[in-house]
């Protein structure tokens, strides 16, 4: 096998496997950047995973066919950004302790999915497995470009594009429009904010609520893309390794794009592993845990050059420093 055909395995898979991540990790960076710890954007992505798994069924039924999986992603949107109020009323009103609510999201989202799939399948542990899903594709025109066209634009989903396509559009929101400006300055000095009549209160909900609805959206991807059924155990750390992006991005869009296509490209040597003549001797054991053991890695050593917004997980309480 030569080089470039063991990278026509690696890199669409990598990608593919890193959709999720980006989504989840935007959403992440909208919540961090206004102030707020977000732990829970597992929880987000089980939620979205659920709602995608269940409308995704829903609509097939309702005779829409292929546009099933992507309406669904809509829904999981909405229904990510209104769960994600749960933690923006903890945090922002009530000014609970952020990680803590952020746990509580983890563990509700979890035991409410599982106890939703049990009422709605007649006591069945998973949803059924979804008809239409969002297949990997070959763009036209672009797929036969020599070395690049196999490499980044053949057997991969349109999501993927989506998502890239977001990180940069969520880069310029957060760092050349107002809205981006307010939205950074809640988090670094919410009383500067506060005095110069911004609502501290307000753009924290509004990034937290963005939050949820990107991890709905990571969380419905992985399903209609990759898993195609819904079950206790269909997101399994992915929302860690979204926030691990995060913060290896140090908190930019771009940064974390960067991050989740790595750690994505670590997932998929547990799923390739087994085409690529180097990877077939390695214990598939290995493979499983590499993503969690190269966050680790990249977390120890380069979070501490990551400067995380000053005023993050410290709530705000109006005329107090």
């Amino acid at each position: 096998m030569s080089l470039m055909q063991i990278l026509e395995i690696i890199i669409p898979s990598a990608i593919l496997s890193a959709t999720p991540l980006i989504f989840t990790a935007l959403g992440g960076v909208f919540s961090e950047r206004s102030g707020v710890v977000n732990i829970g954007l597992e929880g987000l992505m089980i939620i979205g995973a659920f709602v995608g798994a269940v409308f995704t069924i829903w609509f097939e039924h309702l005779g829409l066919g292929a546009a099933s999986p992507w309406l669904s992603l809509v829904v999981a949107a909405i229904c990510g950004g209104l769960f994600s109020l749960l933690h923006a009323l903890a945090c922002v009103t009530f000014r609970a302790d952020q990680t803590v609510s952020g746990v509580a999201i983890n563990f509700l989202a979890l035991g409410l999915t599982v106890f939703l799939v049990k009422k709605l399948f007649q006591g069945s542990g998973q949803t059924p497995f979804i008809d239409y899903r969002i297949d990997k594709a070959n763009v036209p025109l672009l797929h036969d470009i020599p070395i690049i066209g196999p490499l980044f634009f053949s057997h991969i989903a349109y999501t993927s594009y989506v998502a890239i396509i977001f990180s940069f559009l969520v880069w310029y929101v957060i760092y050349k429009t107002p809205f981006g400006l307010r939205l950074r300055s809640v988090g670094e000095h919410p009383m500067a904010a506060d005095t110069l009549g911004i609502n501290v209160s307000r753009m924290r909900y509004i990034g937290v609520v963005l939050s949820g609805a990107f991890g709905g959206i990571g969380g419905a991807v992985y399903v209609v893309t990759i898993a195609t059924n819904f079950g206790p155990t269909t997101i399994s750390g992915q929302g860690f390794l979204a926030l691990a992006a995060m913060i290896f991005g140090k908190w930019n869009p771009i940064g974390a794009l960067g991050a989740a296509l790595f750690f994505g490209f670590a997932q998929s040597l547990s799923i390739t592993g087994e085409s690529i003549p180097l990877l077939k001797e390695v214990p598939s054991v290995y493979l499983l845990i590499a993503p969690y053991v190269l966050t680790i890695l990249a977390l120890a050593g380069f979070v501490g050059r990551a400067e995380a917004p000053k005023a993050i997980g410290i709530p705000y309480i109006k005329g107090r420093r």
